[in-house]
């Protein structure tokens, strides 16, 4: 007998009847065959499923990945522009450090100020779980370090804009003449910086200069100010101390006679006593110190409206050639 199969309707043959007979499956067949159909379907539709999901993009997916491409490429963008501008400020803060306070005398900003970081070490830690954590994360970390810096050199510039306002009469108050009349250079005795000391016989810090002169010279303030200080001090004699303002101040050491009292205000050149030889001295001099913001500074670098830039060269000379001071 042969089987002769019509669709999904089985016929089988028979020699004896010479005709083609219908054939019905058991259950078992029917459930057998609609398990295999089942699985093939299944089969099927799992690798239809993980190709769509592995392999196309749905529009949604497509659209969001353009969207993340876009966002991918405007931080790069952004984080180049940051570049650029943390360079121009940069510049700035070199301008504004060596050039503009310089020419106002301002105190300099520590690097430390100008370019403090953010306390904290998990202040960035939220975006870790963004995608392309380490562009978003560095490109974050600039813009605050611009928004930092940027509020420092504001400050800055306030600041000097201040200075620039009140510079006429700060301009009056530096100290910039020498305390004595001086001219030819002969009265300068000792320099600012490491000297031996004329009665311990050490090398000392001199944290002024020295000029001899006879006793009674007259003494000149050297810039516009108030004085906050006459009477004995501990190795300097009779001194008198002048308060500019801004920042400045002056001593005049071992006077033998003073010419002005405390709270009077005196303008540069005016006489506010005399060279003596009073207190820890070898012979009549005067001692002069230049305090800036409560520390010394030498006080060569103030005689701008005194001395001529080779009077200037002759004087540094004089005062390095002395190893020894007057007190």
């Amino acid at each position: 007998m042969k089987l002769f199969k019509s669709r999904k309707t089985y016929f089988l043959y028979n020699p004896n009847s010479l005709s083609y007979e219908r054939v019905y499956p058991s259950n078992k067949e029917r459930i057998i065959a609609v398990l295999r159909h089942l699985s093939t379907g299944v089969f099927l539709g799992g690798i239809a499923f993980f190709v769509m999901m592995n392999f196309i993009d749905s529009p949604m997916e497509s659209q969001l990945r353009k969207e993340n491409k876009l966002l991918q490429t405007q931080y790069s963008v952004l984080a180049a522009r940051l570049d650029d501008a943390l360079d121009v400020l940069e510049d700035v803060q070199q301008r504004d450090e060596n050039l503009y306070r310089a020419i106002f005398q301002a105190a300099s900003i520590p690097e430390s100020v100008r370019k403090s970081g953010f306390g904290g070490t998990n202040r960035y830690e939220h975006l870790l779980e963004l995608t392309n954590a380490d562009l978003v994360v560095s490109t974050t970390k600039k813009m605050d370090m611009l928004r930092k810096q940027l509020y420092v050199q504001s400050n800055s510039l306030e600041e000097l804009i201040e200075l620039g306002k009140t510079q006429e009469e700060r301009s009056k108050c530096i100290p910039a003449i020498q305390p004595i009349s001086n001219k030819g250079l002969t009265r300068t005795a000792s320099g600012y910086g490491m000297r031996m000391d004329p009665i311990y016989r050490v090398p000392k810090f001199h944290a002024g200069m020295d000029f001899s002169a006879k006793i009674g010279t007259e003494i000149y303030a050297t810039g516009n100010g108030v004085i906050t200080f006459t009477g004995w001090k501990q190795g300097y004699g009779n001194c008198v101390m002048i308060n500019h303002g801004f920042g400045y101040e002056t001593l005049y050491g071992h006077m033998s006679k003073f010419r002005a009292r405390v709270g009077q205000k005196v303008t540069r050149g005016e006489v506010i006593g005399e060279v003596g030889n009073t207190g820890k001295s070898t012979g009549p001099h005067l001692h002069y110190e230049v305090i800036v913001r409560g520390r010394h500074d030498n006080p060569s670098r103030y005689y701008f409206m005194d001395l001529t830039p080779e009077e200037y060269d002759r004087m540094l000379q004089i005062a390095e050639n002395h190893g020894q001071v007057m007190d």
